[in-house]
Formats: structure tokens, C-alpha cells, sequence
């Protein structure tokens, strides 16, 4: 008896540009359904295993380890004592351990391959990072252990706020909030004292341009000023004249994005910064988007008065999943007074923390506290380790290759899809559903089939005011052979799209353990609870 085979030819098969310009074909066409595999007995497909909840896999009586009775007791919880098991599943650690690893793998992580997100910078974290901040004296160090024994770690966190005042030109650094939009509330209640200190008029405005982040309104809403948006103009920046004509003395700050989450430089920064001075104002900077300018531009030198840096992003910390998050915020002089306790100072009996006012021999006027403790000491750790193994000139090659990095792949796909504005940008490549239309395939149909192809989808649907936004941003870390397939992807996705073939858009991912959801549903009709419905 023979094997049968089948073979596909050239002709048959769709082709894909590849990076020289010429085309490929694919090793293999996806199956049809008459050509499917039939499923498996088991459910798992090969190596890529069906995996239930870990509840699921209860045995009870039989726990992964052995503790000694529960002597009897008094309740004393009354009407609350337990009346049953509290759900928690008896498992062999074998099959913990088993489970958790099989679930790590059908996690999509920056180690497993390239992550394009717009806005978010998904960089590579070197190992020497993880190594340092494991150490001892940092990786255990307590927030309420006396001040004497945590001198190095006092220390680099100093070491730390000089390196971040260097490269922003700024002589006042607050080093604890916890995150991006925490560092954005310190700023702004930084400002907010300032103003509060002056006599003059009531201030009640901050001026919020329609191409900064979302959580810039936010914040100034929290903070109780009233956001006047700021329209943009045709090239995607701030349109200069609105602002202009939105100034006046009851205006506290500006919040600006620079890079903009257009992936764009905002070119007439030094008139945004003369213009909210001229009326007494602060000019309060989104540095979210800072890997694209460091060791480049000096915030400082653009008249910038707060700016928080994600050391999250810029500075290779792991991002994601919920934290771990740090965002110190930078200040210029004449908000230096009032950055927030905790913070560090150095005299004859070494490093301390300055706590309340009273300890304060500088005469500083801080707003108070930001943060209950001084912020994360392993993102302080991992941050000073990159900017000391990288130098100066090595912050200032990163920023370039990851504005090199985008432009290259803006300049690769924009025959097919044309960026929103213009052809050039920093760090982050902005494109929309132009590509697409008529095809009856969306963005995210688009990026579903991404999904199946190995690579995580860029960031769609924002910025919220482009439609059907795509918005990619490939970091200085990846190399030119991950983007050229990145991109030779893309193509063949939109040549396939442009050709009719909606079906595959619409059922896509098929290769993953779990297909598309109702994601809206999901959203609003959360399970958040496991409940046995045996």
C-alpha cells in the first residue's frame, strides 16, 4: 500500500512579497474543509493541549499536600461560619504544575516574538536587568525597615533620580508614583499647589489637545479643572491658532502628548510653552511616548514644567498584565518646591527619606503624598541598569533605531495602506481602514488573522478620532528580518482582504485554543466567579 499525498501547485497557492520585493509561496495553504483534519478524540491538537479550569480538574481528598487536622474550635463567626467546602480544588502538584505551564504556553509574551503595539512600547528587557533586581538588599528590602540599613538601596534610587534629571534637563524629580497616569496626577496636583499659592485669578481651565492620551482629561477632571479640547490640524498636530485663542488667565495648564499618539513630533512646542507662560500657566507634558526622543530632545530645553516617564516603556522594565508600573515625574524650578513626599536626600550621615514637612530643612511647599511608600524599588533597579549599561550615546541609539525601526515599516506598507498623515513619524507607525474599504473586512478582522499568522496585533481602534485606526510601534530591540516578516504578512493579509476573501477574515483566529469572542459581551456580562454547575 502506497501513502496518498497531495500536492498544491504554484498556481494554486496565494503569494506573498516578500522583503527583496519578489514573491513566495507559502509552505503550506491553509486546509479546506473537505481536506480538514477530523478532530481529535482527546480534543488537544498535537502538542497544543485542550486545558479545562483549574477547578475543573478538582479530585477531591486528593490535595498535593498533606496538613494535620483542624482541631475543634468555637465558631466564632455566628450566622457566617462555613457550611460547606469553600471551592478550592484538590490537586496532585503534578497537575498544578502541569497546568499552569501548559497555560503559560498559550500566552502571546515579548519573548515569544515580535509585539507591534501602538502607544504601549513593548521593548525587550535584558536579563541583566532581572538579575540585578533580584538581588539582595533589593529584591528584599521593606518600605518600614530603618533608613540605616537600606543605604544602597537609598543610594541607587539617588543615582537613579540624578540619571532622569540628566536626561530631561530637570532639577526635581518625584520618584513614587506608581504608573504613567499616577505620575500625570502628581504632576498636575503639583501644579494645582503652585497656582493655589499665587494670588490673582481663579484658574478653573486646563487645555487638552484632541491628539494627547486619554487619561490626560481625566486626570485634569480629577484634579477639578474643566478640559477644553484642542482640535488638531491636517497634519496631525496640535492646531496652533485654536490653541492660541484658548488661552487666557483663567487657564491652568496645557497637557500635551509629545510624540503625539499619532507617532508624531509636535513641531510648534515652543510656542505651545510660550503661549500657556505668557498667561501664567503650566505646561504639563504626557512623556508616555519619550523612548522616541531620549538622549535626543531635553524636555527642558522645550519649556516643559512636569512630564512623568513611564519607566515601564522607556526604560525596558516588563509592561503589561496590570504592573509592575513606575512613572516618576520631572519637574522644572519653579514647580521643584512642591514635588510629593517620600524622597530621598543626601547629607553627612548618608541617604534618608524625607517623610513630613518638618524633616524638610529646604523650605519646600510639597503637596504631600502621592504614594504611601516611595514606589517600586525593582523598577528603580531595572531602570538605572539600562541607562547605566546603555550610556548616554546608547539611550540616544535606541531612540534613533526605534524611529528608524517605524519609518522603515511605514515606508514599506504605505503603497498598500496609506498612513494617516504623511510619511514620515517617530517611533510608532499610524495607518486606517482606507486599505480596507469596500472589502467587507474590518481592522479587526484584520487583526484576528494577524493572530493566526504568530504575531500579537497592533493597537487598533485608537487613536479614537482615526477610523479604524492601526497604530504600529516595532521598538529599537527587533531586527530587520522580524519586520520583514511582519511586513510580507501584512501584505499578503491586505492582498488577500483586496481580493474578496472575507470568509477567512471573518473566521479568524482558527489556529488558536480558543476563537473569537464576544468580547462586548464579556465585557459587560463579566463571569467573574466559578460556580460547579455539576
Amino acid at each position: 500500500m502506497t501513502a496518498m499525498t497531495t500536492k498544491t501547485t504554484a498556481a494554486d497557492a496565494p503569494t506573498i512579497e516578500t522583503p527583496a520585493g519578489g514573491t513566495t509561496t507559502p509552505a503550506a495553504p491553509a486546509a479546506s474543509a473537505a481536506t480538514a483534519p477530523p478532530p481529535t478524540i482527546s480534543g488537544h491538537r498535537g502538542l497544543q493541549l485542550e486545558e479545562p479550569l483549574i477547578f475543573e480538574l478538582d479530585s477531591p481528598g486528593r490535595p498535593g499536600v498533606d496538613l494535620p487536622p483542624v482541631p475543634a474550635v468555637r465558631a466564632r463567626l455566628g450566622a457566617v461560619s462555613a457550611r460547606g467546602r469553600i471551592g478550592l480544588p484538590d490537586l496532585a502538584e503534578p497537575t498544578v504544575v502541569r497546568h499552569y505551564t501548559r497555560l503559560s504556553q498559550n500566552n502571546y509574551a515579548i519573548d515569544a516574538g515580535f509585539y507591534p503595539l501602538g502607544s504601549c512600547t513593548m521593548k525587550h528587557n535584558p536579563r541583566l536587568n532581572e538579575k540585578l533586581a533580584r538581588l539582595p538588599g533589593f529584591a528584599d528590602v521593606h518600605p518600614l525597615q530603618p533608613v540605616e540599613t537600606a543605604q544602597g538601596a537609598l543610594a541607587l534610587i539617588d543615582q537613579l533620580a540624578h540619571w532622569l534629571k540628566t536626561v530631561t534637563g530637570m532639577p526635581a524629580v518625584a520618584l513614587s508614583p506608581g504608573a504613567g497616569a499616577h505620575g500625570e496626577l502628581c504632576g498636575m496636583m503639583a501644579i494645582r499647589a503652585a497656582l493655589e499659592d499665587r494670588e490673582g485669578p481663579a484658574r478653573t481651565k486646563v487645555l487638552v489637545p484632541e491628539s494627547a492620551h486619554g487619561t490626560n482629561p481625566a486626570t485634569a477632571v480629577g484634579c477639578g479643572y474643566q478640559v477644553v479640547a484642542i482640535p488638531n490640524d491636517a497634519r496631525g498636530r496640535l492646531d496652533l491658532a485654536a490653541y492660541e485663542a484658548a488661552l487666557g488667565d483663567d487657564v491652568a495648564a496645557v497637557m500635551l502628548t509629545n510624540p503625539n499618539t499619532y507617532g508624531l513630533f509636535e513641531t510648534e512646542i515652543l510656542r505651545v510653552a510660550d503661549g500657556i507662560h505668557q498667561v501664567g500657566g503650566f505646561f504639563y507634558c504626557d512623556g508616555a511616548n519619550f523612548n522616541a526622543i531620549v538622549g535626543r530632545v531635553r524636555p527642558a530645553d522645550l519649556g516643559i514644567d512636569a512630564m512623568h516617564l513611564n519607566l515601564h516603556k522607556t526604560f525596558s522594565t516588563p509592561h503589561g498584565g496590570g504592573g509592575p508600573g513606575s512613572g516618576p515625574v520631572v519637574f522644572s524650578a519653579p514647580l521643584a518646591p512642591y514635588v510629593p513626599f517620600p524622597y530621598v536626600v543626601h547629607g553627612d550621615d548618608g541617604y534618608t527619606l524625607v517623610e513630613t514637612r518638618h524633616c524638610d530643612h529646604r523650605g519646600g511647599r510639597e503637596f504631600g503624598r502621592i504614594k504611601g511608600f516611595h514606589g517600586q524599588m525593582g523598577m528603580y533597579v531595572r531602570a538605572l541598569a539600562y541607562m547605566m549599561s546603555l550610556g548616554g550615546d546608547g539611550l540616544r541609539q535606541a531612540a534613533t533605531d526605534a524611529v528608524i525601526n517605524a519609518n522603515y515599516i511605514l515606508a514599506r506598507l504605505k503603497d498598500l495602506m496609506p498612513p494617516t498623515f504623511g510619511d514620515r513619524c517617530l517611533h510608532e507607525a499610524l495607518f486606517d481602514d482606507r486599505c480596507l474599504k469596500g472589502t467587507g473586512v474590518t481592522t479587526l478582522d484584520l487583526a484576528k488573522a494577524l493572530i493566526d499568522e504568530g504575531f500579537h496585533p497592533m493597537t487598533v481602534y485608537f487613536p479614537l478620532g482615526i477610523t479604524g485606526a492601526m497604530l504600529i510601534e516595532p521598538t529599537e530591540s527587533e531586527t530587520k528580518a522580524t519586520l520583514d516578516r511582519f511586513i510580507a504578512t501584512m501584505r499578503g493579509l491586505i492582498g488577500r482582504a483586496q481580493a474578496g476573501d472575507v470568509a477567512s477574515f471573518k473566521a479568524a483566529p482558527r489556529l488558536v485554543p480558543r476563537r473569537r469572542l464576544d468580547e462586548t459581551a464579556a465585557a459587560r456580562k463579566p463571569i467573574l466567579r466559578w460556580r460547579d454547575r455539576g
